[in-house]
């Protein structure tokens, strides 16, 4: 673990980048990790965003069926939004740990 400063604020990070406190999260530190992947936030970006964080804190596993399933984007519009790793990186902008199910 380390510490990174993301839009001004100190937060503990893993090795890949990923927020060890999903509370350390807000939204300016959604759009800096997404400007540095090379993603703008939509709205729409930030409802998926927020599906996350919502399931994770319920302590619901995460896969690339059930965010598609989840009725806010289908999993080709899941992909079109996070190109290249469409879990990996939302989950990395949403300031949730790593997903199991991602390499």
């Amino acid at each position: 673990m380390s510490v990174k400063t993301i839009a001004g604020v100190e937060v503990n990070v893993s090795e890949e980048g990923y927020l060890e406190d999903m509370s350390q999260w807000n939204e300016g530190i959604a759009k800096e990790i997404a400007s540095e992947i090379g993603i703008e936030l939509t709205p729409k970006h930030f409802e998926v965003l927020n599906f996350l964080r919502e399931k994770t804190e319920a302590k619901e596993g995460l896969t690339i069926r059930s965010v598609g399933k989840s009725g806010i984007v289908n999993i080709k519009e899941l992909y079109a939004l996070f190109p290249k790793g469409p879990l990996k990186f939302s989950s990395k902008i949403a300031g949730i740990p790593k997903p199991t199910s991602c390499i």
